[in-house]
């Protein structure tokens, strides 16, 4: 395989990634939060870096070295733990794709004054059509690639717009100021942003693409480990560019309007332009968390079924229509929205345990030897993850439903 399409491979994957994590619930979170701490949400997004790649490195090595998907990884470690894992995948992509679905309708509400239905429809139909092409799978490359650097560009126009105190931004990062009546709030907000970067679904939605493109095996790594990391920088980027954004509207002293706090940063820092700007942001996040969501749910259940194999691309094209139906005619269920988000983040130690016991085990990885110090980075991700999503499932959660 030539090198240059390897790179564009790696980049595909690495993109498909990080626009999976990019989506509606990822820019609201960064704006909400930003209104939260101002400067000192500078160390969450750091410490969240830290521990995605920590996460990311693992589970796509072990996937590349094993050859195998997730779930028949996690079936070889204890049978019968794929399919539970698979059943918690797929209910929570199928969740969070609803509200992908309704943030492309209302990116296309912006755009155009349309509907957000119609808009859901019309992006849902988009999306359909990338896995009905015959090369499926390097048009989502593609559309991942060409849809995040839009994001990533008109973004970091706002930031420059709205004029944030970078300086602040940079000190607060190491060292941060936060009430001790917030504390609880901040640490959950690490849980938060490290669930919705490689929570859940997302942090496969990579390693599986690369599975299925052929990128494998121990002489594979070196190429494996620079797009986990590459998917989680330019993840990284834009939650900076989007922090600083926010951080300009709320240092100038301006109220982000609390019903959509990333529409809000847009339009203060950049006026009617900007709220056009976030249109299409909203739609391009979106849309390629609902393409990065069907494709890695369905990845999930694929090799439990030999129709399923055979036929995943329409199994693809239903999840993505029951997700625009459940969206057109009852809307977005919040509350279950929050309840699959909290879970995601209990789904991260899980999985990233089960890869971990999995890297040990020579009928799963062969003659690998698993580096020690990427255990024990991964252990401590398992650790700290388990322990805040723990607190946030027993404190935060309950109270959604009082």
């Amino acid at each position: 395989m030539e090198k240059r399409f390897n790179w564009s491979l790696l980049l595909g994957a690495a993109f498909l990634m990080a626009t999976s994590a990019i989506g509606p619930g990822f820019l609201t979170q960064t704006a909400t939060f930003t209104a939260q701490f101002a400067a000192s949400f500078g160390f969450v997004i750091l410490a969240s870096i830290i521990l995605d790649i920590g996460a990311q490195m693992n589970i796509w090595r072990i996937i590349a070295v094993s050859e195998r998907r997730a779930q028949d990884i996690a079936n070889m470690v204890i049978p019968g733990l794929g399919y539970l894992l698979a059943l918690l995948i797929v209910m929570g992509g199928l969740a969070f794709n609803i509200g992908n679905v309704a943030g492309a309708g209302l990116g296309f509400n912006v755009l155009f004054g349309i509907s957000a239905e119609t808009g859901a429809i019309l992006s849902a139909i988009i999306a359909i059509g990338i896995f009905l092409v015959r090369e499926a799978g390097k048009v989502m490359d593609r559309f991942a690639q060409i849809l995040g650097f839009v994001m990533i560009g008109l973004t970091l126009y706002v930031a420059f717009t709205s004029a944030p105190p970078v300086g602040e931004a940079v000190a607060r990062s190491f060292v941060p100021e936060v009430p001790e009546d917030k504390m609880k709030a901040f640490f959950m907000a690490i849980v938060t942003l490290v669930g919705g970067t490689v929570g859940g679904y997302i942090t496969f939605a990579g390693g599986h693409r690369l599975l299925d493109a052929g990128v494998k095996g121990i002489d594979n790594l070196p190429q494996v480990t620079r797009s986990s990391v590459s998917g989680i920088l330019i993840t990284a980027v834009m939650r900076i560019v989007l922090f600083l954004a926010a951080l300009g509207v709320v240092a100038a002293g301006l109220k982000l309007d609390m019903s959509n706090p990333p529409a809000s940063v847009f339009k203060l820092a950049a006026g009617d332009i900007g709220y056009k700007v976030f249109g299409i942001v909203m739609w391009a996040a979106a849309i390629t968390s609902v393409v990065g969501a069907a494709y890695t749910s369905v990845s999930f259940i694929r090799t439990f079924s030999q129709t399923i194999e055979k036929y995943h691309k329409w199994v693809i094209v239903g999840f993505i229509v029951v997700s625009t139906i459940v969206f057109v005619t009852i809307g977005r269920p919040v509350k279950t929205l929050i309840l699959v988000g909290a879970l995601n983040g209990l789904i991260l130690p899980l999985s990233l345990g089960i890869m971990l016991v999995a890297a040990y085990k020579s009928k799963i990885v062969g003659n690998y030897k698993h580096p020690v110090w990427l255990t024990i980075f991964g252990v401590l991700v398992v650790a700290v993850m388990a322990y805040l999503s723990g607190v946030t499932l027993t404190t935060e959660i309950p109270k959604l439903f009082k």
